[in-house]
């Protein structure tokens, strides 16, 4: 009599079937699952737009599936005991998964192993290339980010992987996702699929060619939002690669911040505390401000009211929708941590918990440049200005205009810098400082001064 081939998938970051190498994997013969596992402690640390994020990827991944035959399972619980309960239920015999790099990641996968008696049949789906595959002729990881792309393009990308043909199993009624949402008392979100980011992905590929030239400003669709795409995995990122190419420089260009991606992955992984400690360990050594002068700055900055309109505007944005452009990512994590001298670590949390496209290794890595503190990072010395950065990106302060209504009415050369206005010219516009719109809580001169000693100090 023929054994019987069973394979459970457990979805994690990878929500989507098209050219998911652990979804192939398991559906390559036989029957299979798929699983996705709800951790409570891991949903209450999502902010809210993430969480609804995700929960409408798992709508449309469960949509996906029911289109190939069967819903998606969906169990609450610690990953460990419930992959070894669901494995028992169906008689699976293999876990297929899509590795991750995190601490936590790789310690709840070892715990299931160990549970279940058995290795994860792991890929790699969440990259354009693993941990390990990117060297320099030493054998080890670049700590300098452009000998590492340069090697990181020279690579053949890995080829796409099909699904198969499996019979699916589907869930029994208390483990849809119906069923799951409803015991966690959560409510389901609009579904959000692969299709989805594909169609994204379609219509981004009508303007990359011009990314170089619109990429930095912030009131410009110049910039592709697939970030959330890839961060819950509706979108290969090989695929992407493939899709974009590199027939211009435009897409060369998008293409290279895939790189960036891969990068800080592969640091995460060599490097797992990278959210708590600073990759350059001297800089663990700046005395960064705390106290309650530094916790009402913080609040402030938080919320959107330091007085530097392209701080405000963009800590706004991230409040109402989850989102906020690169640039101004790094406009807003430059101010707390060179201009208030808030410990970088404090903001990456605040990031992490707000933003849709959340998580730590592209988080951690990011901050960590801003702040000089990783590997091939801004130079300490190199503070954003935000009044010239805001002139610079936003010259006509049409993103600043949307999210500061009370400085609509400002003059451009007026918007960027309010307290820098005449009082004539602030009385027209309706604005009053420290009334309609906050006055700067620092000067942002004296601040750089102030940064640059501490940043000294540590060093010495």
């Amino acid at each position: 009599m023929p054994v019987r081939s069973v394979n459970l998938a457990w979805f994690r970051r990878d929500l989507r079937l098209l050219d998911n190498p652990a979804w192939a994997d398991a559906a390559s013969g036989g029957e299979a699952a798929a699983l996705v596992v709800l951790q409570p402690a891991l949903l209450q640390a999502a902010g809210p737009w993430r969480l609804q994020a995700y929960l409408g990827a798992l709508a449309g991944l469960d949509r996906s599936l029911r289109d190939s035959g069967a819903g998606l399972w969906v169990e609450v619980g610690d990953p460990a005991r419930v992959v070894q309960r669901v494995m028992a239920r169906i008689g699976a015999r293999r876990v297929t998964v899509n590795a991750d790099v995190t601490r936590c990641s790789v310690s709840r996968d070892r715990r299931v192993a160990e549970a279940i008696g058995s290795p994860l049949a792991a890929h790699w789906g969440t990259l354009v290339h693993p941990p390990g595959s990117v060297l320099t002729s030493a054998g080890r990881l670049s700590r300098v980010f452009t000998p590492f792309y340069k090697t990181w393009a020279r690579l053949p990308l890995p080829d796409a992987s099909e699904p198969g043909t499996a019979r699916l199993i589907a869930p029994p009624a208390e483990s849809t996702l119906a069923g799951a949402l409803a015991a966690s008392g959560l409510q389901a979100s609009r579904p959000w699929s692969e299709h989805d980011a594909l169609e994204r992905l379609e219509s981004w590929g009508r303007r990359v060619d011009d990314y170089l030239e619109n990429r930095d400003s912030p009131a410009a669709a110049g910039t592709s939002e697939l970030s959330a795409a890839l961060r819950f995995g509706l979108l290969s990122p090989r695929h992407l690669a493939v899709a974009v190419g590199a027939a211009t420089p435009g897409r060369s260009g998008f293409v290279r911040q895939l790189a960036w991606r891969d990068w800080y992955a592969h640091l995460t992984a060599e490097h797992p505390e990278i959210d708590r400690v600073s990759l350059r360990s001297e800089y663990d050594r700046i005395a960064w401000r705390s106290g309650s002068a530094a916790d009402t700055e913080f609040a402030a900055w938080r919320d959107g009211r330091t007085g530097y309109p392209i701080v405000d505007a963009a800590m706004r944005q991230l409040a109402s929708c989850g989102w906020m452009h690169n640039r101004l990512r790094m406009v807003a994590a430059s101010f707390l941590v060179k201009d208030l001298l808030v410990d970088w670590r404090r903001g990456e949390r605040w990031f992490r918990r707000m933003l849709i496209d959340g998580e730590i290794a592209q988080n951690c890595g990011n901050w960590q440049w801003v702040a000089g503190t990783g590997p091939d990072a801004a130079p300490y010395f190199r503070v954003f200005n935000p009044v010239t950065q805001s002139r610079r990106f936003d010259p006509d302060g049409r993103y600043l205009r949307l999210w500061l209504p009370e400085l609509a009415a400002l003059h451009s050369r007026d918007i960027h810098a309010p307290w820098q206005a005449k009082p004539l010219d602030l009385a027209a516009a309706g604005v009053v400082l420290g009334s309609t719109y906050p006055a700067p809580i620092v000067d942002h001169a004296e601040a750089r001064l102030r940064t640059i000693a501490a940043y000294r100090q540590a060093l010495s």
